[in-house]
């Protein structure tokens, strides 16, 4: 349902012929994103064959754009960004619109595989006006790649997830946050400063000059959505068309600890919609009549695994992972309702397929890490005191146990963090200042919550949401 959603309703949007007026006045970019914009204009961007090492089918087209590390030394080192692109199918038949640059969020997330979807039937309309854009973000793939710790540390087995950590578990996972802190600054030297979302912000601005266009057509999801909305405050000129799905909390007072604690609450109604469904449909999973009795399934599961690990290789953590994904995409319900049925009833096989580490894609997932890390801490203020995060979110976990532990210690590494944090951006505009943008958003939506799409409507004027509600009983 909500892909029809977003398909049809982006369609609409992206092919209106309203023609957006620039904007009067708004955030004055800084000198070094001018000059990084006019000398990508310049040069443009050569596109060609991808590199083997994209890994990338023969139909998509690839290039880089320089940008400035610094953008307060735009003379200074630049980085390339990788980009790719499907050029709009329409030939003549319909009225070119320009490009169409997407980021599917994160932080880390690469969109170099975005324009692929122009195959779809859904998206062919849009296919045929825009060139569709992809790229990865600095930091991310070959775009001056962050590393913070060898990508072999990330699967040394089976490891415990406890709802209600020891003392003693606390203090692990200080030291390991700490090295992981180090590890980031020793490997990526001064450079870790300036990887986060002002900066690439400022870095859609040069893609959009590289590419020829005079303003920008843009539809991030996720995190995608924040730093696209920092883009409509420093240059709201420059925006033609807009498209936010699952918007993220643009508030600088959430961004991003507050953001965090609001993700764990919204996870466990997510988790309880999903035992609900499972229980729905007893008579297939065998799971329990009840979202109760599915629960102490799954805690049967886990407490087996601490005991014995699935194949060597499967323990609570890992488990906790595969149905915290299932949070994300109503797609994977089945997939892991099934492999939870057939643990407990003897064959682990599917959930060791499901839940067990791919070393092939361990390269991939740590870099993925790096950029979520440095990012996020690189953007605001943290607590720099544990005992703030360990009140704030054993308070939390009473009523939310699911993910609360676990996205404290993924973000943890930020109270120990060695590179200067950013000021967060009031993201704001006024009336006339930005061309019409849409929103899409799920009122039970666990990564992104709610509240976030409110606030980033309320701070976009003009903007338009469109809403897919809940159903009656996941909204009481």
């Amino acid at each position: 349902m909500r892909a029809a959603v977003l398909y049809g309703t982006v369609g609409a949007v992206l092919l209106s012929g309203v023609a957006a007026a620039p904007a009067a006045g708004g955030t004055t970019a800084v000198v070094g994103v001018e000059v990084a914009a006019r000398r990508a204009a310049e040069e443009g961007i050569r596109f060609g064959k991808c590199p083997a090492k994209e890994g990338l089918p023969d139909g998509l087209r690839c290039g880089t754009v320089k940008v400035p590390l610094d953008y307060a030394r735009p003379f200074g080192r630049q980085i390339s960004l990788t980009v790719s692109r499907v050029e709009a199918k329409g030939k003549g038949k319909v009225p070119r619109q320009g490009a169409l640059v997407f980021n599917p969020g994160g932080p880390g997330g690469s969109g170099m595989y975005f324009p692929l979807i122009g195959i779809l039937p859904q998206w062919k309309r849009i296919a045929a006006a825009y060139d569709l854009v992809g790229y990865a973000p600095r930091g991310v793939g070959r775009s001056a790649p962050l590393s913070c710790q060898d990508p072999k540390r990330l699967h040394q087995g089976p490891s415990p997830a406890p709802t209600h950590p020891s003392a003693a578990y606390k203090k692990q996972r200080i030291a390991r946050a700490q090295a992981y802190a180090r590890g980031c600054a020793q490997r990526a030297g001064s450079a870790l400063r300036h990887y986060h979302s002002l900066n690439n912000a400022r870095d859609l601005d040069v893609l959009r000059a590289a590419l020829g266009e005079h303003r920008l057509t843009f539809m991030g999801a996720s995190y995608g959505t924040y730093f696209g909305a920092l883009y409509a405050t420093l240059f709201p000129s420059r925006v033609r068309r807009m498209v936010f799905d699952s918007a993220v909390n643009p508030d600088p007072e959430r961004i991003w600890y507050r953001n965090n604690l609001d993700q764990s609450a919204a996870f466990e109604g997510r988790w309880a919609d999903f035992r609900r469904w499972i229980a729905k449909h007893h008579k297939v999973y065998r799971l329990g009549n009840t979202a109760q009795e599915v629960l102490r399934g799954y805690e049967r599961a886990a407490a087996r695994l601490a005991v014995r690990p699935a194949g060597g290789k499967v323990g609570p953590a890992q488990l906790q992972g595969a149905f915290l994904q299932a949070a994300y995409y109503d797609d994977y319900w089945p997939q892991r309702a099934l492999a939870l049925s057939a643990y407990l009833r003897g064959d682990a096989k599917p959930l060791i397929q499901l839940a067990g580490p791919y070393p092939e894609a361990a390269v991939e997932q740590e870099n993925a890490n790096a950029v979520y890390t440095a990012v996020e801490c690189n953007d605001g203020p943290w607590p720099t005191d544990f005992r703030v995060w360990d009140r704030d979110n054993t308070r939390l976990a009473r009523t939310a146990p699911f993910e609360t532990w676990d996205n404290v210690w993924t973000n943890l590494p930020c109270a120990y963090w060695p590179a200067p944090r950013q000021r967060p951006l009031d993201v704001r505009t006024g009336p006339g200042e930005l061309p019409p943008t849409l929103i899409l958003a799920a009122e039970r939506d666990a990564a992104a919550p709610y509240e976030g799409t409110i606030a980033l409507h309320r701070r976009l004027w003009g903007s338009v949401l469109v809403t897919e509600r809940a159903p009656a009983r996941s909204r009481a």
